[in-house]
């Protein structure tokens, strides 16, 4: 299938103290008064109110200097460009300067539901008279306003590349991870690193069909997905997508995030529990991104899910953590020609409890397992679990549609556990070069001779022909995997890079290496004997 060449993203790094400064200041606003774990919720819904009045009032003025002032009350003349029309109780402005009035938190909860109100897909995405429930003093509210003031929402958006700025989810990140590390908390219930989900986007390549994430959260693997087609000069209107999240809040968060860059998905009829209350149960999704809570305890009971047809042909579900669970229900909601790729902790791999073993053996029996990658550590901001990328599909045959090439039976390992680079004291992400061979390397060794030239000359790999690489990746066969006792570990298969040959021939060597241990043998020699003559100078001697 045809596709544009990729645009090569910037791999300057754009400085984020100042924005991120401001919003640790904005929830220092709250402290005493608000628990801990709802400063996020608070501050996000400021910060979206401002951001679409600030691009609402941007499009007004548009209007008026380009001689359309009789237009600027009109909604479809906002709604053309996906900008929420506001009326007056909804504007940043008008709630801007009632911040010191003692009604503020309702002026602000109905800004909110005016805004929902007017626009559909806002549907149960906005707060339901928040403010007035937190019954914030209006001393606190007003001062939080007043620093939501000095973000200009518009020039966080330009900085990260205009309306491909994950915005809502940055902010989500940067508080859950913040507050998560203040709390001493962790686990998998966090926004995903954007360098995470730029692989996966990069791998699976979700130009046109259906895009699922049966965890969603915040809606990142949306908002990448979102990114990719943008960078391949696709359109957005060519994905349709599905997901679902059980945190009210964080369901919120998502359809805010796809809101604001005018996308409708489907998250379902409300927050729900993906194994418990499937909102999608007749969904066959061409791709699936996830990033399922690592190693989820207390999931089900011994009673439920024994008969469910997403693990017909399995073992009853796991009893212990949900990791194959995520996996059996990703696959059954697998098209026949299908990609899914999702994040898992790194004992998915190799675990053999509660039948996790006898599950992954079908898998690699079923010929299931497409591609699997060990990351390196430190990549997530709230956890150090070491995890891992599961790439899996229904059908490996040679596909003419897509340009793959016949995989039977074949698995890629990846080990770029020594891949990223640090940008933090704490934290690792993947660089462009890094996601750029990791992605080529999966895509020269799925593709057929045209696609790879095709993909050649359109500049969108570098890689002209898969080969094993000691060290970094090697295809292995089911019968090999069989071998390993179906453990999906990369490291045991791609082995240890070679030692490069700096070109000296080992006699050279070994004589240079000699002539220095015996002129070091003979200057510890001496050494000994002044240590020795010292010690006899001072009476000490034998």
């Amino acid at each position: 299938m045809a596709k544009a060449p990729a645009k090569k993203p910037s791999t300057k790094k754009k400085s984020t103290k100042g924005f991120e400064e401001t919003l640790w200041d904005t929830a220092n606003q709250l402290r005493g008064s608000v628990e801990s774990s709802e400063y996020k919720h608070v501050v996000l819904s400021l910060v979206f109110l401002k951001f679409i009045s600030d691009k609402f009032e941007a499009k007004r003025e548009q209007l008026q200097s380009s001689g359309m002032e009789a237009f600027v009350d009109m909604p479809e003349f906002y709604q053309q460009d996906n900008i929420y029309f506001l009326p007056e109780a909804a504007r940043w402005s008008y709630v801007k300067v009632r911040a010191k009035q003692d009604d503020i938190a309702v002026v602000i909860d109905t800004a909110l539901a005016t805004i929902e109100k007017n626009n559909p897909s806002l549907k149960g995405a906005l707060p339901d008279n928040y403010f007035s429930r937190m019954n914030l003093e209006v001393k606190r509210l007003a001062s939080l306003i007043d620093t939501v003031e000095n973000i200009n929402t518009l020039a966080v958006e330009c900085e990260e590349g205009t309306s491909e700025e994950d915005l809502i989810g940055r902010v989500y990140e940067y508080f859950l991870g913040r507050f998560a590390a203040n709390e001493g908390k962790g686990g998998g219930e966090f926004y995903t690193p954007k360098s995470v989900v730029t692989l996966l986007a990069q791998m699976i390549e979700p130009y046109q069909g259906k895009v699922y994430d049966p965890c969603c959260g915040s809606g990142g693997m949306f908002v990448q997905s979102l990114k990719f087609i943008q960078s391949h000069q696709g359109k957005s209107k060519d994905i349709a997508i599905y997901g679902q999240e059980l945190t009210t809040t964080t369901y919120k968060l998502a359809k805010m995030n796809l809101a604001i860059r005018g996308l409708t998905g489907n998250l379902g009829e409300r927050p729900a529990d993906t194994f418990h209350d499937d909102q999608h149960k007749d969904l066959k999704a061409d791709y699936i991104m996830a990033n399922p809570p690592f190693n989820l305890k207390s999931w089900r009971n011994d009673a439920e899910l024994t008969d469910d047809p997403r693990f017909n042909g399995f073992t009853t579900p796991p009893t212990g953590n949900a990791n194959y669970a995520w996996i059996l229900h990703m696959l059954s909601k697998l098209s026949e020609d299908g990609t899914a790729g999702f994040v898992l902790a790194n004992g998915s791999m190799s675990s053999n409890t509660s039948g996790e073993g006898e599950i992954r053996a079908k898998l690699v029996k079923d010929d299931r397992i497409e591609c699997m990658i060990a990351l390196p550590g430190q990549l997530f901001f709230t956890t150090q679990i070491p995890v891992c990328l599961w790439f899996m599909s229904k059908h490996k045959g040679a596909n003419s549609k897509f340009g793959y090439r016949d995989r039977s039976g074949e698995t890629l390992f990846i080990d770029a556990r020594e891949m990223g680079t640090m940008v933090s004291r704490v934290n690792k992400e993947l660089t462009f070069d890094d996601i750029a061979k990791i992605a080529d390397t999966f895509h020269a060794w799925r593709s057929d001779e045209a696609e790879i030239q095709r993909r050649l000359d359109a500049k969108e790999i570098s890689v002209e022909q898969y080969e094993d690489q000691a060290g970094f990746c090697k295809v292995a066969t089911i019968e090999e995997i069989e071998a390993n006792d179906f453990v999906l570990t990369p490291g045991r298969y791609v082995g240890a890079a070679d030692l490069e040959d700096d070109g000296i021939p080992f006699e050279v060597k070994m004589s240079e290496l000699t002539q220095t241990l015996y002129r070091q043998l003979d200057e510890a020699e001496a050494l000994d004997k002044a240590i020795r003559a010292n010690m006899e100078a001072l009476g000490y001697g034998q």
